[in-house]
Formats: C-alpha cells, sequence, structure tokens
C-alpha cells in the first residue's frame, strides 16, 4: 500500500490573501458543528489553531457521514481494506451491529468532493482515524471492539478528495500545519519539533513506519 505525501502539494499552494483567501474544506466537528455519532462535536473546535480564523481563510464545513447515514448515528468502521478499497467495491462500512453502511458513506463522500471542486477548494483540513475523513491512521475493523485496531490508510471521503485532486490534511498532522501557517504568513516560524500523525511516538510503536509515499 502507497499513501500519497501532501506535503509537496502544501509548498505548491499560493501565498491566501484577504480579498482571494485559501477556500479551506474542514471537518464539520472540527469546525464544532454537532455531528457526531452522538449529536455532538466531540469536543472539538477550532480554539487550538485560532490561526485558521484568519481572514485569509475561508472555511467550509461539512460532515460526509452527516450527509450520507444522518446524525445521530450508529459507529460506521471500515472493513477490510482502507477508503481508497472501498471505492473499488474492494472492501465495506459496516456499523457495530454489523450492518452494512458502505453506501451512505458513498454517497456523503460524493456529497463533500462536489461540494469541494464546485467551490474550488485547495486544500482539505479532516479528523484523522475517522473511516470517512481519516487520512493517516484509520480504524481496522469495529471500534467499539476491544483492543481496537488501527492500520495507516484513508478514510472514503478523504481518499475522494485526493483521487480528485484535493490536497488531505490531518488535524494531527502538525508539521503540515504549521508549513500551511508559515505559507500563508510568511513572517511566521514554523516549529522544528512539529511531527506529522504518521510521524507521533504512538503511531511507530503501534503501526511502524508509514509505507512510502507516492
Amino acid at each position: 500500500m502507497h499513501l500519497p505525501s501532501h506535503r509537496a502539494r502544501v509548498d505548491d499552494l499560493r501565498v491566501p490573501t484577504v480579498a482571494d483567501p485559501w477556500r479551506v474544506l474542514i471537518s464539520g466537528c472540527l469546525f464544532g458543528l454537532p455531528v457526531g455519532i452522538d449529536g455532538t462535536s466531540y469536543g472539538m473546535s477550532l480554539d487550538g489553531m485560532p490561526w485558521l480564523r484568519d481572514p485569509r481563510i475561508r472555511l467550509i464545513p461539512m460532515c460526509p457521514e452527516d450527509l450520507g447515514l444522518g446524525t445521530p448515528r450508529t459507529m460506521p468502521d471500515l472493513h477490510g481494506g482502507d477508503g481508497f478499497d472501498v471505492l473499488d467495491g474492494n472492501a465495506r462500512v459496516l456499523d457495530e451491529h454489523g450492518a452494512d453502511l458502505t453506501e451512505g458513506m458513498v454517497r456523503g463522500a460524493r456529497a463533500v468532493t462536489e461540494r469541494a471542486l464546485a467551490d474550488n477548494v485547495e486544500w482539505a483540513l479532516l479528523t484523522d482515524r475517522s473511516a470517512a475523513c481519516g487520512s493517516q491512521v484509520v480504524s481496522d475493523g469495529c471500534r467499539y471492539e476491544q483492543p481496537v485496531r488501527y492500520r495507516f490508510g484513508f478514510g472514503v471521503s478523504a481518499a475522494l478528495l485526493h483521487r480528485s485532486g484535493v490536497t488531505v490534511v490531518s488535524q494531527r498532522d502538525f508539521a503540515t500545519l504549521e508549513r500551511l501557517r508559515a505559507r500563508m504568513d510568511p513572517s511566521y516560524e514554523p516549529a522544528a519539533d512539529a511531527l506529522d500523525h504518521h510521524e507521533h511516538p504512538w503511531v511507530l510503536e503501534n503501526l511502524g513506519h508509514r509505507p512510502p509515499v507516492t
């Protein structure tokens, strides 16, 4: 398996302005919308990344799971592969009861991707580990079963966005987010010790090194 690299794409982004801001798709829960499986935002918000509120960025919040499955909902998880495999018909999305949610997940992914392309989105900030929005690490089977299993990979929506040319970044890709902030504001000095999710010690300990990127 080869995971796509986003750092080269980030370095090629134009410098945004107030008159022509970056158009950024963001997971609805990261934006603070109550679109989680339980009707909450999982306690997430932009409080930890206030620079995303800069007028040089226009955020477009959307939740593919909410669009495809509704809220509240059962827990969608990947079985037999990642989001690319689901799109290719080689894996499924099932909930904790074994119900097949694949059609709804693909429907939500298509809705988000269509909106992203219509709005000429330049990059997307999505929630990692999600079966829809993950872009570094995703679950491998039901997350309610212990021990929870994880694997490198993309969620369904993140995979379709990537295939459609949209750069996808995880909210845990701290090094890339630092580069993005510096790209937006050349006076900003990015933190030299920031890590992306696949470089985090927990990931290295539990999943090893990420496969080569393409």
